[in-house]
């Protein structure tokens, strides 16, 4: 039976994101930007990233703290050899009811039959605009938008659900607002816009590069009514509406206008394999040493809901400022 772990605020843990890698093969301005992350940065080594068995030893542990819910993150996830081959081991990890992979679909086509046949079942695709340059200029000009649009529809006929998330920044990409929600309302696929947000220290984030989730949804409904409709479940990030012909669905994650902090039942441990208990931390304990040391799983479990229980974080709550709180961690460790 599950431990009821809470903590200093009395929330749950029930989500875990695991980062699997820090690599990524785009250079998106928000995220990775070409100017810090050039030829020259360098990433973890193989020694220093957590391996399968070290990942699934931690799934077990958290599961039995109460998670139910992995999402596999990074970088790019899909750049990690062998990633299907860690998705059958979560599988077989009690309590976990679902497993989940966020990617920037540039090889999505040619993994999603793997995927699906390893077991996972959904996967949300990041994709910012559908105008080629916008898009190249978003990237690094690493990709093409038909790279992306075909890896969504392969994994949709793999049998994946599939979402798509885009972070939405005012004079960047906020045109392609309307064309994103018509061309995935056409394909029946949700799409969830995300306000820009501060997280890590790189990509010059300023408030006023925020288009709200206000703005988000007059630009939609000046087209298509929306319906407002309730959250899958409880602590649910994204806002859900309805398209009034029920031909699809979108969703705002607006936690620049709006804060989550109350109900976040979310861990993150980033590539090197640091626990991070909120996005915009400044500091992670180091799981990766106590899983290489003698501890057991039971001196693990302990230490990890102490962590827990002693958790405080509501930055968005208090975010303050042009910039909020300085030495976040890079999205890039902790996969958003």
């Amino acid at each position: 039976m599950k431990n009821s772990v809470l903590d200093s605020l009395n929330r749950p843990l029930r989500d875990l994101r695991i980062s699997v890698t820090d690599r990524c093969n785009f250079r998106c301005r928000y995220c990775m930007p070409e100017e810090i992350f050039g030829p020259d940065y360098s990433f973890l080594s193989s020694e220093k990233i957590l391996s399968f068995e070290e990942i699934e030893r931690l799934a077990v542990i958290f599961s039995s703290l109460g998670v139910k819910k992995l999402r596999l993150t990074g970088g790019e996830p899909l750049l990690r050899r062998e990633l299907p081959v860690l998705i059958r081991m979560l599988k077989t990890v009690d309590g976990i009811e679902d497993i989940g992979l966020t990617t920037n679909g540039s090889l999505l086509k040619a993994f999603a039959a793997e995927l699906f046949e390893a077991g996972l079942r959904r996967v949300t695709v990041s994709l910012d605009s559908l105008n080629e340059e916008r898009f190249a200029e978003m990237n690094g000009r690493r990709s093409k938008v038909k790279t992306i649009l075909d890896g969504i529809e392969a994994a949709s006929a793999a049998g994946l659900q599939v979402k798509i998330n885009m972070v939405v920044q005012k004079g960047i990409n906020d045109e392609d607002v309307l064309p994103m929600a018509e061309y995935f309302k056409a394909k029946g696929h949700t799409l969830r816009f995300i306000e820009y947000m501060d997280v890590g220290n790189s990509n010059g984030w300023k408030l006023d590069h925020v288009v709200s989730k206000r703005e988000i949804l007059n630009l939609i409904e000046e087209r298509f009514p929306l319906i407002k409709i309730p959250p899958n479940y409880p602590g649910e990030v994204a806002e859900r509406y309805e398209y009034q012909d029920q031909s699809a669905e979108i969703g705002i994650i607006s936690s620049v206008t709006d804060s989550f902090c109350l109900t976040c039942s979310r861990a993150r441990i980033s590539a090197e394999g640091k626990l991070y208990t909120c996005l915009f931390a400044s500091k992670g304990s180091d799981l990766r040493e106590l899983v290489r040391s003698e501890k057991s799983n039971m001196e693990l479990t302990a230490i990890i809901q102490d962590i827990w229980n002693k958790r405080s974080d509501r930055y968005s709550e208090e975010r303050t400022g042009e910039t909020g709180r300085q030495n976040k961690v890079e999205m890039s460790h902790i996969g958003g």
